[in-house]
């Protein structure tokens, strides 16, 4: 083969008293890296706490400059269909096809503020994936500049195209044990204030990828009311 294939699984738990470790959902995930430096994402996503029950799969490539070029998305909530959309980036504009039972048949376009950081996709492998592909220096921090299907924090809402500016920091260089192995990582703190675009404050979330060019997120979490907690159980290379 002259791609390269990464497949993986996520557990997500709960870290609210009385719950510590509760499965709370999971993930998996498969990245193609083309020998000609295109990557594709592909990922299943259920999260089953809180209600309603939340699926998502979605397929999303990226070009051999790190650029989004289409993602593909499709959702339900509470077991039932909300939606599923087709997003698409030329370099200049992002259109939007999409259908949904809130939404009936939708199609948008939309002139992209440059330079453009991703598409933020909602699978958490896919938040590890956009800021580990990146150079950073110690403690720098960035604004952002992405587009999303959805601003909800689950993006459990029918595909429409929403811009969000966010907060990232990078924090430096440790070596992380998960059930999947020990590795060599960087961390990261995605911040959120409330003037992002998503809806309403985050609180705090950190992450640690894989310090490679894959950059495979490994573990993570989310304080404040959320409480939760992401971990890399499965890796195959």
């Amino acid at each position: 083969m002259k791609h390269r294939l990464i497949e993986g699984r996520l557990v997500y738990t709960s870290r609210k008293p009385g719950r510590e470790g509760e499965v709370r959902g999971f993930e998996t995930f498969m990245f193609t890296r083309h020998s000609d430096g295109k990557v594709t994402l592909r990922a299943h996503c259920e999260i089953e706490e809180p209600d309603p029950a939340v699926m998502r799969d979605i397929i999303y490539s990226l070009d051999e400059h790190g650029q989004p070029m289409d993602l593909h998305v499709r959702l339900t909530v509470g077991d039932a269909f909300m939606g599923s959309g087709w997003l698409r980036f030329d370099g200049h504009t992002i259109e939007c096809e999409s259908y949904g039972p809130s939404i009936g048949r939708l199609s948008q376009q939309v002139a992209a503020q440059l330079p453009l950081d991703g598409f933020g996709t909602h699978p958490i492998v896919a938040d590890g994936y956009m800021l580990g592909s990146k150079h950073w220096e110690v403690n720098e921090k960035r604004k952002l500049n992405c587009y999303v299907p959805s601003p909800d924090h689950r993006g459990a809402t029918a595909p429409m195209i929403a811009q969000v500016r966010i907060d990232a920091r990078y924090l430096g260089k440790e070596e992380v044990t998960v059930a999947a192995g020990t590795f060599a990582a960087r961390k990261f703190q995605f911040e959120d204030d409330g003037t992002s675009g998503m809806d309403g404050a985050h609180p705090p979330y950190e992450l640690w990828v894989t310090d490679d060019e894959d950059a495979i997120f490994l573990k993570g979490g989310v304080g404040g009311y959320m409480l939760t907690w992401y971990e890399l159980v499965e890796l195959r290379r």
